[in-house]
Order: C-alpha cells, then sequence, then structure tokens
C-alpha cells in the first residue's frame, strides 16, 4: 500500500516552502491543499487543533506540525535520498542551532518590517545584522552543509521569496549589504526542488502590500 502524503499550506509561506522542498527532495509524492486562513477548512482545524496554522503534513491520515518538525520527519521516513540533516551528532546539533536562530531571529525580526507601523527604520537595521551573521555563518561554502545542501539551507530559502517585500518595506538592499548570501540563495534556487516552491518574488510583495493596507491601512 502507497504512502497517503497530503500538504495543507498557503501559498506565500516561507513555512510551507520548507516542507515543499523537503518532499521533493526524497521525491515523495504529495497531494497540496491550499488554505484559505480567513475560513479554514475543517480538516487544517482537525488535524493542527493547538495552533489551528498551516503548514500541516498528513501521513497516512496521521497529521506532523511544525515546519522543522516535519523536514525531521520527512528525513527520518524516507532516509534513502538526498540525506536533509548531518548524520554526525555534533553536525546536527550545529544545523538545529541554526534553524531554531532562523525561527527565533530571521522570522520574527522581518515580520517587523512589514507588519509593524512605525518600527520599519528599526527592524530594518536589525534584520541586516542577523543576516549578516547568517552570511559569517556560511562562510565561502556553496551551502551552510559545506557541499550539501540540507536542514539549515531549507530552513532559510524560503524567506529569499520575500526579500523584495523586505527591501521595499525597510527601504533596505539586502543585495547590497550581504551579498553572499544572495550568491546562495542564487544557487539554491537552481535546484529543481526548490525552484518548484518559491512564488515569484513580486508576488510576495503583492500580497505583503495589499495585506499592509487591509491591516494598517498603509500602502
Amino acid at each position: 500500500m502507497a504512502d497517503e502524503v497530503i500538504l495543507l499550506n498557503f501559498w506565500p509561506s516561507m513555512f510551507g516552502m520548507r516542507t515543499m522542498i523537503a518532499l521533493e527532495e526524497k521525491n515523495v509524492k504529495y497531494d497540496y491543499k491550499e488554505e484559505d486562513l480567513s475560513n479554514k477548512s475543517s480538516v487544517l482545524l482537525e488535524m493542527n487543533p493547538v495552533h489551528t496554522k498551516i503548514p500541516v503534513l498528513i501521513h497516512n491520515g496521521k497529521p506532523v506540525c511544525e515546519s522543522l518538525i516535519q523536514i525531521e520527519y520527512i528525513d527520518e521516513v524516507w532516509p534513502d535520498k538526498n540525506p536533509l540533516l548531518p548524520s554526525d551528532p555534533y553536525e546536527r546539533a550545529h544545523a538545529k542551532f541554526w534553524a531554531d536562530f532562523i525561527d527565533k531571529k530571521v522570522n520574527v525580526t522581518a515580520r517587523r518590517i512589514w507588519a509593524k507601523k512605525g518600527e520599519e527604520q528599526e527592524a530594518s537595521k536589525e534584520f541586516i545584522e542577523i543576516l549578516k551573521t547568517l552570511e559569517s555563518e556560511l562562510g565561502d561554502k556553496n551551502y551552510f552543509g559545506d557541499e550539501t545542501f540540507g536542514y539549515v539551507d531549507i530552513a532559510l530559502i524560503g524567506f529569499y521569496s520575500w526579500f523584495g517585500a523586505y527591501n521595499k518595506f525597510g527601504n533596505i538592499s539586502i543585495e547590497s549589504e550581504c551579498p553572499k548570501l544572495i550568491e546562495w540563495a542564487k544557487r539554491c534556487v537552481k535546484r529543481e526542488s526548490v525552484a518548484k516552491a518559491l512564488p515569484e518574488s513580486y508576488k510576495v510583495t503583492m500580497f505583503v502590500s495589499a495585506l499592509r493596507k487591509k491591516r494598517l491601512g498603509l500602502e
């Protein structure tokens, strides 16, 4: 009996992009179901009753919530192709540290750039410093796992599709501030798994602009 894999997602979500990339890297066939977050489906409410958020990975009727946990789950359940986490315990812990950094620092600060009226300038400055910290960790490596595309790359790359929005509403130029990180992102996008998962940046910027207008009354 074949595995039944379903992903509940909302297209601009960088967290859902992570799960899509992990599934594509493992060549796992899955059904994609787009959610309307203003009118959440009964399936979403049933499968993630605690947070009622996307993405939700449903494997043979059982839900797995939270994108980083989903990546680890996918890596363990389908171990035969493209390992996503290092096998060495220390390197694995190191990768998890940086993924956690991305969730706690990049995500929180980036959101302040477009979603908090009057905080754009301060948030933008902090955001660039966070990206420079990540750029320093990347160094001259092709990927955060050196020559191997993996867990940390997947954790971060979805934000790249939002860089246009951060540039516009934060009045910054990520490319001029963090050129090596942009080179890394362009390298990642050449992978089929990433190209399939990431929406075009202008579409995200249009989405964010509409959201700002609706929530904050800003153009």
